[in-house]
């Protein structure tokens, strides 16, 4: 089991890009949200499809999972730590979040 807390907020994402952390981003939501918004560099799995994909997720750095609010990617970020991702974290808040806190020129929806 790990330490590492379940969740981490949108300015603990900021902060840990800036400082350009090795993290891997996992985007859970579908293909029609991705249209609208997202964040450079993550990784796209719908959840559906996670079970079937988990040999496509890195495990070798901290793996902070996210959806439009936060709800997906948490049920995600559980299944991913009962099947050995002990890294995978939340985003508080998902993408709506982050649009609202960190990247106001991003559109929401």
């Amino acid at each position: 089991m790990t330490d590492r807390p379940l969740q981490i907020t949108v300015q603990d994402l900021a902060l840990w890009r800036r400082e350009k952390r090795e993290i891997a981003l996992l985007d859970v939501r579908e293909p029609w949200e991705l249209e609208i918004c997202g964040l450079a560099g993550a990784l796209s799995i719908p959840l559906q499809s996670l079970p079937q994909r988990t040999g496509d997720v890195p495990s070798d750095r901290v793996l902070v999972v996210f959806c439009h609010h936060g709800m997906r990617s948490l049920h995600a970020v559980n299944w991913l730590r009962r099947n050995g991702f002990a890294d995978a974290v939340n985003l508080d808040g998902g993408i709506d979040a982050w649009a609202r806190e960190i990247e106001p020129s991003m559109e929401v929806y």
